[in-house]
């Protein structure tokens, strides 16, 4: 079934000028939002850069939180793990959407209440400031950096499938372009030009899904049996489907078609850290300060969740009708790899047009996480290392917005960096490896910070340390590193650790390692503090009167 209502094309990647200048006129009109918007702001002031004033409504903060998390591995890389999967790329949506739930249930609000402008804000309310403010700054950079790298890969693959760019090198230098416009939305416009952007671009990525969705389910006449077994025919036809096409429906299709038991566990593993990794994510978390009440805070949530839960229903719609269109051979073979197949398919259902479109929206997904990940990590460096740690609380606003600016610099070479390296690995897989790491090594000092009143400052500090450098050193050590033809260092293999996440180990290191330190420790609990905390995390009575602890 053939459907092309916009427009016709027969080139994989569609009209290359018609998707520059798309692009061009995209970057134009959202520099020119980000740079007004960044003009209305104090540019000395570490509240405006940081949380934009805590000035935005419950809606405008429901859809900045939905395009700070739609991702390019929600867009880009589940569609093309569905289409090439079938129901292994599912759990990622799965995966991703629960975690949202279990962060809103038991962290989002009562952080909000708690802290100031980051996460260490509420790590350190009742601990050490310093030691726990500096373990929680090296838990926010490598979460972010991880995150990063995965925008850094999505954005490589976009624009290689639009120019059908096949040569590492013209790929790397597009990671680069992207890296630079990055820094220059965060440099600009802050927060609140960075806000901007994700609402422009929530609105817009759930409109073009939606169409999406629409063209497919007419051209079907809402019968999805027959879109599923036209994705696997084209699996049985195609060399790079599965040996069994049937098993598109099943578990086990990616991870143990063969019944082993580390593909078993690999699989659990991953369910593990996407489920548990947004409630330790800084970027997400750090999105409830830019509200002025908890009553915001919540409408956000709410608004959130329609937004983002409608999305993911409809991913399962575009994957399998990327392997029914598109199919997994010509998936493969694109310039972009698996996360190719979400633009391939546009350009099977409206023409070169409706791909640069789509693709636009895309490209408005990268710059709009990455800007928001680059104000996360240039926060906590600036207020959680610089001011707190270096300068013993006694800097000022102005340097520490200098010191982020800085910060943002460096994260986007680094981020580009890394983000070469990892051009040819599934950006979603990549951006679970970011949960693993949050699920590891934050959400086990934040949920006992805000639940467990015996809980201390060596917990704190071993239950960060721990859950990080075990995800990182099992990461190091496993297939997704080295081993494999799309492994980050194809050309080597030191890779003993057989799960390509680490969550099933790492994650349970965190909390054991918090109650270990825990009880070892000495207790320095200050019951005024605690008693406070208590109060605020659960009510959000004296958050505006809430001093720099």
């Amino acid at each position: 079934m053939t459907v092309n209502y916009l427009a016709d094309s027969d080139a994989d990647s569609g009209n290359p000028v018609l998707n520059i200048i798309i692009f061009a006129a995209f970057i134009i009109i959202t520099m020119t939002i980000v740079t007004r918007v960044g003009k209305a702001q104090d540019k000395s002031s570490a509240k405006d850069f940081y949380t934009g004033g805590a000035s935005f409504s419950g809606t405008q903060n429901g859809l900045a939180i939905a395009g700070d998390y739609l991702s390019a591995a929600s867009f880009l890389g589940i569609v093309g793990a569905i289409a090439m999967y079938g129901y292994d790329g599912f759990l990622y949506s799965i995966g991703f959407f629960v975690a949202w739930l279990v962060a809103m249930l038991l962290v989002a609000e009562p952080l909000r209440n708690t802290g100031k402008f980051t996460m260490a804000d509420v790590l350190s309310f009742r601990l050490k400031q310093r030691p726990v403010r500096l373990a929680a700054a090296f838990g926010t950079l490598f979460v972010t950096l991880f995150y990063l790298i995965a925008q850094m890969a999505g954005a490589g693959s976009l624009v290689s499938t639009l120019l059908d760019i096949h040569e590492k090198s013209a790929q790397a230098l597009i990671i680069g372009i992207v890296g630079v416009i990055m820094v220059a939305y965060v440099l600009v416009g802050g927060m609140k030009g960075t806000t901007y952007v994700q609402m422009i671009k929530a609105i817009l990525l759930c409109t073009g899904v939606v169409v999406m969705a629409v063209i497919i389910i007419i051209a079907y006449k809402g019968n999805f049996s027959e879109l599923l077994q036209k994705a696997m025919d084209n699996h049985a036809a195609d060399d790079k489907g599965t040996a069994n096409p049937e098993s598109l429906l099943t578990p086990g299709n990616k991870y143990f078609p063969d019944g082993a038991l580390s593909g078993k566990l690999d699989f659990l593993s991953l369910a593990m850290a996407l489920c548990l990794g947004v409630a330790g994510l800084p970027h997400v978390l750090m999105r409830f300060y830019t509200v002025p009440t908890a009553k915001d805070a919540r409408k956000s949530v709410t608004w959130a969740i329609i937004l983002i839960g409608g999305f993911y229903l409809l991913t399962l719609i575009l994957g399998f009708a990327a392997a029914a269109y598109v199919g997994p051979d010509r998936i493969a073979g694109a310039a972009g790899g698996e996360n190719a197949a979400a633009p391939l398919l546009a350009l099977e259902l409206g023409g070169s047009i409706f791909m640069a479109l789509i693709a636009a929206v895309a490209f408005a997904t990268v710059l709009a996480v990455v800007a928001g990940l680059s104000i996360t990590a240039s926060a906590s460096i600036a207020h959680d290392f610089y001011d707190a740690v270096i300068r013993k609380g006694k800097s000022t606003e102005a340097e520490q917005v200098r010191v982020s600016k800085i910060t943002v610099v460096v994260i986007g070479v680094v981020s580009i960096v890394l983000g070469i390296g990892a051009m040819d690995l599934n950006v979603a897989f990549l951006v679970s490896l970011a949960f693993c790491i949050a699920a590891s090594a934050n959400l086990p000092t934040i949920l006992f910070s805000l639940y467990w009143k015996r809980f201390n400052t060596t917990g704190a500090l071993w239950s960060i340390y721990g859950g990080l450098i075990s995800a990182l050193f099992l990461i190091i050590f496993s297939p997704a590193v080295s081993g494999g033809p799309k492994a980050i260092i194809s050309g080597a293999d030191f890779a003993w650790f057989p799960l390509q996440n680490p969550g099933l180990i790492s994650i349970p290191v965190g909390f054991v390692f918090a109650i270990i330190g825990t009880y070892l420790g000495k207790s320095d609990n200050k019951p005024k503090e605690q008693a406070e905390m208590e109060v605020r995390s659960l009510t959000g009575v004296g958050v505006e009167a809430a001093v720099e602890h």
